[in-house]
């Protein structure tokens, strides 16, 4: 999922708290749309997050909110995909 192989991920089960369920369901439903390079992953491709969003009916009013806990999540993504290289 999102690049990262189970042995990252590990058997742990992650806690969600509920105010970060609505950015968890828009970069779960993003995980087929990273750009990648010669070096792999290098981010989500932000002009499909609207799409998302809609999709999900996930309010306007919410939207940047979401985006930036979605950015929050790919950072820290990345750090992970390619710490092992």
């Amino acid at each position: 999922m999102f690049g990262l192989t189970p042995d990252l991920l590990g058997s742990i089960d992650y806690p969600l708290w509920p105010e970060n369920m609505q950015a968890f369901q828009v970069f779960e439903a993003m995980m087929t749309q990273w750009r990648c390079g010669p070096g792999g992953p290098t981010g989500l491709v932000y002009s499909e997050i609207p799409v998302v969003m809609r999709y999900l009916s996930i309010p306007e009013a919410d939207h940047g909110e979401v985006f930036d806990a979605v950015r929050v999540m790919e950072s820290a993504a990345l750090e992970a995909i390619h710490q092992e290289k």
